[in-house]
């Protein structure tokens, strides 16, 4: 018996690889399918089921090209209905694998199909559960994704409650518990940076799971304090639902190497989006004008998803030399799937071409400090999220978090020096690159962000813990 967690940073994401006597299951895997048939083909293995713990919102599962190629069968839990072919599993109904048991247990609250995987080894010993984004590692799933559900947000945070006390906290304190997603992740709120941990530890520590909770306290809890969720999830519920492109004709059209010349005909006879992936500090320094800057070495799959809602929107590529596979998987991982190509030479050879650029002004944090000193008056903007604002700030800064841009541009003004600033200096930037594009000229980017002001002198407020904000 064998259970691997393959896990990938940018999506927060965890998928599973179970192998026992010759066959193997896949978990919610991503979707290029390649390193999973690898993995069952080295070890010699036929993979038997490909399992799907719920209709995800924050990426594209590879599901359906993963049947496909290794002729394993799609399992979901009840209440799911795809448009593909799939085997839709009853509550507690037994999957063999090999010499272990995969037990279906319904868990509706996340999704109404959500369904957590309970594994049995070979003595028939409850080992390990698979619980998707029914129950994370300090936290459980939102309740408010439920694609088009007739339900609340409130009666569906009831069905997780009674799901966890029923079907999951009755489990013995040993089984390990593997989630779908851990910190960082736009399905929960409150997750832990480990990725497993045992039941019992969850019992003790996750505030969801207290034994002393009722299920009004539940509700309440659960449900306080939800973000909005971004706007790409239910897209991707509908692709997960419905199927998808095939990842190698995605990247086959995409990874288009392109001229400047030719680069520079597609943008301006299409409504292409420019996407400059490249590191902040160097995108500062030149870029082409109008492109959007969301750097690849951030939290990019979750910003893309959040600035650029539509899954269709065409979109041409400025990548570091190299990296061009990597942006198109990860855009394709969220369910972008029309990059028609990208710059080959990336911004040096369209300098070389003697095309136009931009820039951004940068500055130290200690630079800003001069220039409050010279006027205390000066517009900062603090782009960062509500509750990273309210913890602490500078006394002066006008917030306008990146997530909602768009409704405070009224506020920042044209004909003065505006001062972005976020945590460290991602955020910021593409803060300042959106605002470049649509005609902001006197734009300045704070270098290290509130971290490095934080460090002089200007006046900040009392810092308040994260934790006690409502």
């Amino acid at each position: 018996m064998k259970v691997e967690q393959i896990y990938t940073g940018c999506l927060a994401q965890g998928a599973y690889y179970i192998e026992s006597n010759g066959e193997a299951a896949i978990i919610d895997p991503l979707r290029e399918i390649t390193p999973y048939l690898e993995k069952a083909e080295k070890a010699g293995v036929k993979i038997k089921y490909v399992l799907e713990t719920h209709f995800h919102a924050d990426f594209v599962s590879g599901h359906v090209d993963l049947a496909k190629a290794s002729g394993a069968k799609i399992i979901f839990g009840p209440n799911a209905q795809p448009t593909y072919e799939a085997y839709i599993a009853k509550d507690g109904e037994e999957l063999k694998l090999g010499n272990v048991t995969l037990k279906v247990l319904h868990t509706p609250g996340h999704t109404m199909e959500s369904t957590t995987f309970l594994m049995k080894d070979e003595n028939g010993n409850d080992y390990a559960i698979f619980s998707g984004d029914t129950l994370f590692i300090g936290d459980v799933g939102r309740p408010d994704l439920a694609a088009k559900s007739d339900l609340t947000q409130d009666q569906l945070a009831g069905h997780l409650f009674d799901s966890l006390r029923s079907k999951i906290m009755t489990l013995p304190d040993d089984v390990l518990v593997y989630p779908a997603h851990g910190a960082g992740s736009a399905c929960g709120k409150n997750m832990s940076k480990e990725t497993y941990d045992t039941l019992g530890n969850q019992k003790q520590n996750n505030y969801a799971l207290r034994a002393d909770m009722n299920k009004e306290e539940f509700v309440k809890e659960v449900t306080d304090g939800l973000m909005a969720p971004p706007a790409y999830f239910p897209m991707n519920v509908q692709m997960n639902k419905e199927g998808y492109a095939n990842i190698a004709d995605v990247l086959e059209r995409a990874l288009m190497a392109l001229t400047p010349e030719a680069f520079e005909v597609v943008a301006n006879e299409t409504s292409a989006l420019i996407l400059d992936t490249r590191k902040p500090e160097e995108f500062t320094k030149a870029f082409i004008p109008n492109s959007i800057n969301i750097g690849i070495d951030g939290n990019f799959a979750p910003w893309v998803g959040t600035l650029i809602p539509d899954l269709k929107q065409e979109i041409l590529l400025i990548t570091e030399e190299g990296r061009e596979e990597e942006v198109v998987t990860r855009l394709a991982r969220v369910g972008y799937d029309y990059t028609m190509g990208y710059l080959n030479g990336g911004v040096e050879a369209w300098i070389a071409a003697g095309k136009e650029t931009d820039n951004i002004k940068s500055i130290p944090a200690s630079e800003l400090k001069k220039e409050f000193n010279a006027d205390s008056n000066i517009k900062i903007i603090d782009v960062r999220k509500d509750g990273e604002y309210k913890a602490e700030h500078v006394e002066t800064a006008t917030h306008a978090p990146l997530d909602y841009l768009n409704d405070y541009l009224a506020e920042i003004p044209r004909n003065e020096p505006v001062y972005l600033h976020c945590a460290g200096g991602y955020r910021s930037m593409i803060a300042a690159s959106i605002l470049k594009a649509r005609g902001f000229d006197n734009l300045v980017n704070v270098e290290g962000g509130f971290k490095a002001i934080a460090e002089t002198s200007i006046p900040k407020t009392a810092y308040v813990c994260p934790s006690t904000l409502k």
